[in-house]
């Protein structure tokens, strides 16, 4: 059953707020990954439609949220790759470079590392933004994100649906990649990177 509410509280810096459905009932907790893809930004007064369930605590939460009058979405045909093959496809990438010797498997092993760190630090925020708890500061995964744990964090946002509609995060996610792999590219043309793995097995 769909609902017709107002949204009475927003955090846009957190993602979520409150709706109250109209004619009175209870307020039902909203986030904004519960928007139709490509959504804007909802604030205080919005009047949206949503469905309702309720989280392992028993809290009301509002999904499949639309704004008042817009249609259901309807999935492009396009070509969007998606991360979990960029992902594939890099880590491929960085098993042929090992194997030819051109890499070092520090290097693999170091993206492999940071990758399942990051997955599961968004896996992490994500369930904090759905049930209410304190969140990841998005710093934290910008960090792990340049320190080798992007493909891991490109998987976790298309997975888990989050962070993918915020511009802001994005064009930072996208820029943590270039610097991550621009400095990675530095050290190995400057044959740091074989005296870094030296170092570090005590070679």
């Amino acid at each position: 059953m769909r609902y017709a509410g107002r949204i009475t509280e927003w955090n846009g810096e957190r993602g979520f707020g409150f709706v109250v459905p109209s004619g009175g009932g209870d307020r039902a907790f909203v986030h904004v990954s519960q928007f139709q893809r490509g959504s804007r930004q909802p604030v205080v007064g919005d009047l949206i439609s949503y469905e309702t369930l309720r989280d392992a605590k028993g809290r009301l939460t509002a999904r499949t949220v639309r704004f008042a009058g817009q249609k259901i979405a309807v999935p492009a045909s396009g070509t969007r790759l998606p991360g979990w093959q960029i992902a594939l496809g890099f880590f491929l990438l960085l098993a042929v470079a090992t194997s030819l010797g051109k890499l070092p498997i520090l290097v693999a092993l170091a993206y492999l590392a940071a990758s399942l760190v990051s997955f599961t630090m968004y896996c992490l925020d994500k369930t904090a933004a759905e049930k209410g708890y304190r969140r990841t500061p998005e710093s934290s995964l910008h960090l792990i994100d340049l320190l080798c744990g992007w493909p891991g964090g490109l998987v976790a946002q298309q997975w888990f649906r989050h962070k993918t509609a915020k511009a802001s995060f994005q064009s930072m996610f996208w820029l943590t990649i270039f610097l991550n792999l621009g400095g990675v590219a530095w050290l190995i043309v400057s044959g740091r990177m074989q005296w870094l793995s030296s170092v570090l097995l005590g070679e």
